[in-house]
């Protein structure tokens, strides 16, 4: 088996850590009318005398809220991270798809991700670890989630090129999460996970050029919906959204508005294209795979799952470059001139197309 390379990695410090057992606490989901103040919203849900923001992680895609985080008093939390959801009056997108369309599709992804973390996230392994929720509360147009603040529990790094040492621990968290929720249905969920499903995305189809691509979209998104093999996919397993303990080999998740059903490798061809150049790509395709499903294997025989491994590998690595082929098809209507779009990415798909 081919070994990874040596890949630059680039990260910043953004705090301290602290040991963490992973003990999954309830959900609390309030639905108030009109909005609790999210500070007492806080101090309700942990205890805390006082909780005051002290930081803007950053603002939500298209203006719709912010994430922020909190300082507390009086408890053992130091901080937490609050999901604060609230769509803007005028509809704005950065690459002018601001549609209404795409307004409901964002409105439902909050959703999505608000049932994820009351319903989902508890089952969650540590090797494939996520951050406690603490509480969400919800207005009709207002929603709040509070999220356990993983700079304080062990993964306070982040990342945007990796090494080998750190590319592992990503793969092998999609790998154990894809096996903690092989062959469940997504309920609550996305039926079909990821943002760039070929049926929440028809103006970005339309916007393509006549190509064969194109004219094979269709028959892309079948062949990846038919497979006999599905899981739970995060749906947007990009490198942002992972944190990385001080010595970058664990990993936790976050971002959870498009997790829903889907083969997995539709996950780790974005992850791949997220983080690897396009000669990275080449290189160590094979070896990513391989390591993938060495992991996966070891997870479903750890979580006692019986399936017939052989042919769920089978299945999935035919299906990886149709998942690359998939994605490739919304960035060539979404975005033409995106980086991701690149001699690897275009000779792959060209592999997919002769072979359809």
């Amino acid at each position: 088996m081919q070994h990874f390379g040596a890949l630059r990695w680039a990260e910043t410090d953004v705090g301290s850590k602290t040991d963490s057992s992973y003990t999954p606490a309830p959900v609390s989901h309030n639905f108030i009318r009109p909005m609790q103040p999210i500070s007492d919203f806080i101090l309700q849900q942990t205890g805390a005398r006082q909780a005051q923001p002290i930081e803007t992680v950053q603002s939500l895609w298209s203006g719709y809220g912010k994430i922020l985080r909190y300082q507390l008093l009086g408890c053992e939390r130091q901080t937490v991270i609050v999901k604060h959801i609230y769509p803007p009056g005028v509809k704005r997108h950065p690459r002018g798809w601001a549609t209404d369309q795409g307004h409901q599709r964002k409105l439902k992804s909050y959703q999505v991700e608000s049932n994820w973390y009351e319903h989902w996230a508890q089952r969650c392994i540590e090797h494939c670890y996520v951050p406690h929720c603490l509480g969400i509360q919800k207005t009709e147009d207002h929603s709040a989630i509070i999220l356990e603040d993983l700079n304080n529990s062990g993964f306070p790094r982040r990342a945007s090129i990796l090494s080998d040492a750190a590319l592992r621990p990503c793969l092998s968290w999609l790998a154990n999460f894809h096996a903690c929720f092989l062959n469940e249905q997504p309920t609550g969920l996305w039926p079909v996970g990821t943002y760039w499903h070929l049926d929440t995305r028809p103006d970005e189809l339309i916007a393509m050029a006549d190509s064969p691509l194109k004219q094979a979209a269709t028959k892309l998104d079948v062949l990846l919906s038919s497979a006999r093999y599905k899981t739970i996919v995060h749906g947007d397993a990009k490198i942002a959204n992972f944190c990385f303990s001080e010595d970058m080999t664990r990993v936790a998740a976050v971002d959870f508005q498009y997790v829903g059903g889907g083969c997995g490798m539709k996950d780790l061809a974005y992850f791949m294209g997220s983080c690897l150049s396009e000669h990275d790509c080449e290189r160590l395709q094979n070896v990513c795979l391989d390591f993938y499903f060495n992991e996966l294997k070891r997870s479903l025989h750890l979580q006692n799952k019986a399936v017939d491994f052989i042919e769920l590998e089978t299945e999935w690595r035919k299906l990886f470059p149709i998942a690359w082929a998939d994605f490739y098809r919304f960035l060539q209507g979404w975005m033409p001139q995106h980086k991701k779009i690149n001699n690897y990415s275009t000779r792959l798909t060209e592999q997919v197309l002769a072979n359809l």
